[in-house]
């Protein structure tokens, strides 16, 4: 305790050396900590406004093989799918059935611009309202057969305003090329990297120019309560599906591209009579998100690595001049009674201290920082959007990756002054008694 006490006293002797190398400490675990708690909120906002968009968590997909070979996705029969999804326990808030005109054209005056519209059976799927805002027009355009909602890239791409009517060039399931018209009944916001998949229409109007009865359909969507278990549950929906109807691997893997692809993939090179499914999840599609927040974590690791690299460079010197400064108090200490050791831990103590009181102060700015910039409101218009929520930066902590980066701030800074505390502890106390300052 006397020890504890006396560290203490030599960093409080020192208030502006003990505020730099403190302030350097704090600033670096500042840094780092906003940046994961950016990257930690960053998967969970693209996941749940992609959910929105997508309408759902997971998916199931039919596909049929024609004489030619060529798949065909359709589902007639769900009933199969439904008693599979009861058995694996599925919590869904929202069952969604969608047929989609996959990269179609919109033409209007000359200009043109290609987009995935989603068939929406809007009188189910009571939630896409609510999740859209709109820049111009809304839902009541949609009480028109024909409406079109798009996002405003999109508008300004082709130039049109709430009431224009497009064409609509595209291939129906079987494969054939046909055209549409559609009128255009509301404009998004931009959605950022979804741009292109922002375009919805009633889905009794997509059968219709897809070539699919009313009750068919293409994609099934579990919309489920949270994201916790979301995976989970994609299993348990494979594996009760596959013991009674044919099934797409989940196994599959690519290294050149993502897995929803790559399953996609074992259609063109298996055969088979009847219908086959493909089921997947948001995290399935969301691969490659994924692989982006990983680089982003291993990126606030080497940034964290690195600047304490540098602050161990000042408190390396600094504790050497520390050491000089207290020869004579070395010797003095020593020549009644403390021993070496007790040397030693009186320099690793206050390097302890140091970097407690910087990791507290850093953590509490990234705090403050954090919740002052999660108070902003960047709009629901902002090329943000995707990754925001509610118009709002979120951030997220993980209490491992936090002690994480606590334990290498205080194994490096205990590292540098490790040496320097050493050597005070080898020091002769005659010898430090006869040193001149």
């Amino acid at each position: 305790m006397e020890t504890i006490k006396l560290a203490l006293r030599n960093l409080s002797r020192q208030k502006r050396r003990t505020f730099l190398l403190g302030g350097a400490i704090a600033f670096g675990i500042m840094i780092v900590t906003v940046i994961n708690g950016f990257v930690g909120a960053f998967i969970i906002n693209i996941s749940e406004n992609f959910a929105n968009l997508a309408a759902g968590h997971i998916f199931v997909q039919g596909v049929e093989k024609s004489s030619s070979g060529k798949e065909l996705e359709v589902i007639h029969d769900d009933s199969v799918l439904l008693q599979a999804a009861k058995e694996a326990g599925i919590p869904a808030k929202y069952l969604t059935k969608r047929s989609s005109i996959d990269q179609g054209t919109l033409v209007f005056a000359g200009k043109t611009a290609t987009l995935t519209i989603d068939g929406v059976d809007f009188a189910s799927e009571t939630f896409l309202p609510d999740r859209l805002v709109f820049e111009q027009g809304g839902m009541e355009g949609m009480r028109d057969r024909q409406g079109l909602i798009i996002s405003e890239p999109i508008a300004k791409r082709l130039d049109v305003q709430i009431g224009d009517r497009v064409l609509a060039q595209f291939k129906t399931y079987t494969g054939q090329n046909n055209v549409g018209e559609f009128a255009i009944a509301g404009i998004t916001v931009d959605p950022g990297i979804l741009g292109s998949m922002a375009g919805y229409a009633n889905k009794d109007y997509v059968n219709e120019l897809l070539n699919l009865s009313p009750t068919d359909y293409q994609t099934l969507g579990f919309y489920l309560p949270s994201l916790d278990g979301m995976d989970q549950y994609g299993t348990a929906l494979y594996t009760k599906l596959k013991a009674e109807a044919q099934v797409f691997d989940r196994s599959t893997t690519s290294q050149s591209q993502n897995f929803v692809r790559a399953m996609m993939q074992q259609g063109k090179t298996e055969t088979w009579t009847g219908v086959k499914y493909r089921v997947y999840t948001l995290n399935d599609m969301l691969a490659q998100v994924k692989q982006i927040v990983d680089v982003l974590n291993k990126a606030s690791l080497v940034i964290l690595i690195v600047l304490f690299l540098i602050i161990v460079v000042g408190i390396i010197n600094t504790f050497r001049i520390i050491m000089y400064e207290r020869i004579r108090e070395i010797g003095t200490m020593r020549s009644i009674g403390m021993q070496r050791r007790d040397v030693r831990n009186l320099f690793l103590y206050e390097a302890t201290f140091l970097a407690l009181g910087g990791v507290i102060v850093g953590i509490l700015l990234a705090l403050l920082i954090m919740g002052v910039v999660s108070l902003v409101n960047f709009g629901l218009n902002s090329p943000l959007f995707i990754i925001l929520k509610n118009g709002h930066m979120t951030f997220r902590l993980t209490v491992a990756r936090t002690v994480t980066d606590v334990v290498i701030v205080g194994l490096l800074t205990l590292g540098a002054a490790f040496f320097p505390a050493r050597m005070a502890a080898r020091l002769d106390p005659a010898v430090a008694l006869r040193t001149v300052k």
